[in-house]
């Protein structure tokens, strides 16, 4: 299979991942990642994601797929958690195999850039003094998801 999305509560394993990636084809000259974490700060304790069973896996799928064809890649993979996440907790890995590297670093980019305003998630963040706070998309994600939607040759 060319192309593989979970949506998950369990953590993923970098390495695990980026090897079954990279024997997916022996066309892949070069695999390009993203791995997103729980950043801390400002008192933040944890973030806890919900998602839309089977309209975010479906969400992921295409998004996978687009990319695929996009940019010829060998292979993709899109795993987001969900569930609590204390900080420093894996959250997204995103992989983009491709037989030359700029191809597989500009469909990382697409990828995250896409399914961080593009994907059915809510997050709530949880701080040590007690508040939650729900997160919505920042303005700079929706910029960068426009600017692969305005720009098809990219």
């Amino acid at each position: 299979m060319m192309v593989h999305v979970a949506v998950q509560a369990a953590p993923f394993d970098v390495g695990v991942e980026t090897e079954r990636l990279s024997a997916l084809s022996p066309l892949t000259g070069g695999v390009g990642l993203f791995v997103g974490q729980v950043r801390g700060g400002q008192g933040l304790r944890a973030m806890t994601l919900e998602h839309y069973p089977g309209m975010t896996e479906a969400t992921l799928h295409a998004l996978a797929q687009e990319a695929l064809a996009r940019f010829d890649l060998t292979g993709c993979t899109v795993i987001h958690r969900v569930g609590r996440l204390e900080v420093g907790a894996g959250i997204v890995f995103v992989g983009a195999g491709a037989a030359h590297r700029g191809a597989a670093l500009t469909a990382t980019s697409f990828l995250i850039d896409r399914l961080k305003t593009g994907a059915p998630f809510w997050k709530r963040e949880e701080y040590d003094d007690g508040r939650t706070i729900w997160v919505d998309a920042r303005e700079t994600d929706e910029e960068a998801a426009r600017a692969w939607m305005n720009n098809p040759t990219a």
